[in-house]
């Protein structure tokens, strides 16, 4: 087969697929071609509705919540639906929405055509890693319509082994959703391992496929931990086994350390994924390459490796000795070097470069902030003496939802509106794209920056009812739930208008070097016209005549 070859000199348009060869939309007609298909390119579709409308169920759940803590008492649901609607919530947003959304997603259509393959190394698991995720949605469902669950999304035992709800059908959910994930990471290391073009060296591969390298190591080495915890809960809960009940010798503190050996890693599988879409779209959009590219590179196989030494921080309050405590609280703050990295990097790669400030430009600078405000209050949540008075109230709430929600959401929707033309060959509003990331942005601080002062001031997390001087606060927190909501309504809805009246993109929209834009938009069945190999990196840009002269200037 003949060679494409992609070297520093060429222009990504001019490589794309003749007109020809149809797109991987047309390549196939009719139901049956989708619900069999091998196609990683509409396997990521399918998983695309998928996370999709659970983003809008956990949203609805959310808002629920928000509008109860309107007023200071009873608002329009009692206290054991409000226990269930913030399970329910938790559940639906950590395992069917932010762990598998960018993985499944991007990670599935971009990450075989950056590393110039015709598709991941194993399609037909890849296929039946939907059809796992569909049976665990299915399940967690089920156990939702048959009685939900109240115990909250960490399951903390006791109470968690005698709730009279669905708890056990809620593990059996999450543990077959845990095997779908397994089986997309297996898929993403061999392919990174085997399937690399000819010439695409380590260190020449998009940073996207760092990410999400290092996150399938972090989901193949952990989630198995998860599966035995929530299968023992299971096993608990339908049969009395009384595992963790210390009458019987059991130790409920040993339930926390099996279930946050897992969820805390989980932290950076959400996160991960999230830090490659952001390199790919301040590359693209300020046309220069990273400032470092190694130190984008390693430190996420450093979030990877620390991040497993780092869950006790989580248990601060738990009767851990102060000696472990503090290697907690230590371990915990060390990964924030590794975020710091990431972050000075993506700042210094702007200096110098062309900015583009288009919409996915735009989630980069709202997903900066929530980022780092959220990492801060990380490394204060990772120190004893504070966590103390901040464990269990709105402190974490809000510390969880600036740095992971916020981190996941923003990322995801810049990925949405970057790889939105390569997907589907088409163009969206881009006054409209703006508008609404300034919605999303706007609504989601107003959503909880309140809660950090709540959590200050003392109010416990997951409590139905509260004094009356928190009130203002919660007004102004489901005020911008509200607002955050309408936003992603008003995003999803640009993005399916564009599917039908879009102004058609070319091959490459963006101008990006990165090696997914070197195919034609949307791509061929099989990726490639012609085999391609690489003799470039996927950041080298050419800089116009007047910011060469600027940087020669600073030199």
């Amino acid at each position: 087969m003949s060679q494409a070859t992609i070297d520093a000199d060429e222009r990504p348009e001019s490589l794309g697929v003749g007109a020809d060869h149809p797109d991987y939309l047309r390549a196939d007609s009719g139901l049956r071609s989708w619900l069999l298909t091998k196609d990683h390119k509409r396997i990521a579709l399918m998983f695309y509705v998928g996370v999709i409308l659970f983003l809008g169920l956990g949203g609805v759940f959310a808002l629920v919540l928000r509008t109860e803590l309107l007023t200071p008492e009873q608002t329009f649901i009692d206290a054991n639906t409000y226990n269930q609607m913030f399970t329910l919530h938790g559940i639906t947003m950590v395992w069917l929405f932010m762990i598998p959304a960018i993985p499944t997603v991007f990670g599935n259509f971009v990450l075989p055509i950056m590393l110039g393959a015709k598709d991941l190394a194993f399609p037909r698991i890849n296929l039946a890693s939907f059809y796992v995720y569909v049976l665990s949605a299915i399940i967690l469902l089920g156990a939702m319509l048959a009685g939900g669950a109240d115990t909250g999304w960490t399951f903390y035992v006791p109470y968690s082994t005698t709730s009279p709800t669905a708890v056990t059908w809620m593990g059996i959910g999450i543990f077959v959703n845990g095997i779908s994930s397994i089986m997309t990471s297996v898929n993403f290391i061999v392919t990174t391992h085997t399937l690399r073009a000819k010439g695409l060296s380590w260190h020449r591969m998009p940073l996207f496929v760092w990410a999400s390298y290092a996150t399938s190591i972090i989901i193949l080495f952990a989630t198995p931990v998860l599966g035995m915890s929530l299968i023992l809960i299971a096993l608990d809960h339908a049969f009395g086994l009384t595992l963790f009940n210390p009458r019987y010798g059991g130790d409920p503190v040993l339930f926390q350390h099996l279930f946050w050996f897992y969820s805390h890693p989980a932290v950076y599988i959400m996160i991960l994924p999230a830090f490659g879409v952001i390199s790919e779209v301040v590359c693209s959009f300020s046309h220069n390459q990273p400032a470092s590219y190694r130190a984008i590179a390693y430190s996420s196989l450093g979030i990877a490796f620390i991040g497993f030494f780092t869950w006790g921080h989580h248990m601060f309050v738990a009767g851990l000795s102060e000696f472990d405590a503090g290697v907690f609280g230590a371990l915990s703050m060390f990964v924030g070097i590794f975020s710091a990295i990431k972050v000075f990097t993506w700042v210094a790669t702007l200096r110098g470069g062309a900015i583009s400030f288009a919409t996915p430009m735009l989630y980069f600078l709202w997903f900066l902030f929530l980022f780092v405000f959220g990492g801060m209050t990380g490394v204060a949540v990772a120190t004893q003496s504070l966590d103390v008075h901040w464990h269990d109230t709105y402190f974490v709430v809000a510390h969880f939802h600036f740095i992971m929600v916020g981190g996941t959401l923003t990322s995801f929707l810049a990925g949405a509106h970057y790889w939105f033309p390569k997907m589907f060959g088409r163009l969206y509003d881009e006054r409209v794209g703006l508008l609404t990331s300034v919605a999303v942005f706007i609504g989601f601080v107003f959503t909880f920056l309140p809660q950090f002062l709540l959590g200050n001031g003392g109010m416990p997390r997951r409590y139905f009812t509260y004094p009356e001087r928190y009130q203002w606060l919660n007004v102004l927190s489901t005020g911008g739930a509200w607002l955050l909501g309408a936003g992603l309504i008003l995003a999803l809805g640009n993005l399916l208008v564009a599917l039908k009246w879009g102004k058609r993109a070319g091959p490459n929209p963006w101008g990006s070097r990165s090696f997914e834009w070197i195919t034609a938009s949307p791509p061929s069945k099989h990726n490639f016209e012609e085999t391609p190999e690489i003799e470039r990196s996927a950041y080298e840009y050419t800089l116009s005549e007047e910011v060469a002269r600027e940087r020669a200037k600073a030199r």
